[in-house]
């Protein structure tokens, strides 16, 4: 695969999660327990805004950090998924699938995107040796 099509990759994944957060948490399965729907949604929604610029510059470094934002939710999913597992909630169940698909797409496509744009313009976390 070229470099263009992991960069497209964590795009994807990027904008689905940010289209499945609140149409998750306000429509298809609101929070119990009076809490409020929109606090929901902002605590999910407002860290992925934080790469937004960097993402659409296509900033190699963005994409290499957002990796650890992807895992946030990759961990979320995981327990979304256990938890409804076990409670049989099949749209809680749903949603978590579909976040850690995401997340997934969204993870790997940082990873490569950021380790193959890096070596093209000869970027390297490594020391040189003097």
């Amino acid at each position: 695969m070229e470099t263009q099509h992991y960069k497209l990759m964590a795009r994807v994944g990027y904008f689905s999660l940010l289209l499945l957060i609140p149409i998750w948490h306000l429509w298809l399965s609101p929070p119990l327990l009076g809490v409020s729907p929109w606090l929901v949604v902002s605590i999910w929604f407002i860290p992925l805004l934080f790469p937004l610029k960097g993402i659409l510059q296509g900033n190699p470094y963005t994409f290499a950090w957002c990796g650890f934002l992807a895992l946030l939710y990759m961990m979320h999913a995981i327990v979304i998924i256990y938890s409804a597992y076990l409670d049989a909630i099949s749209m809680e169940l749903a949603m978590g699938i579909l976040e850690l698909i995401f997340a997934s797409v969204f993870l790997m496509g940082n990873i490569y995107f950021a380790k193959y744009r890096g070596q093209e313009l000869g970027l390297s976390i490594r020391k040189k040796k003097k």
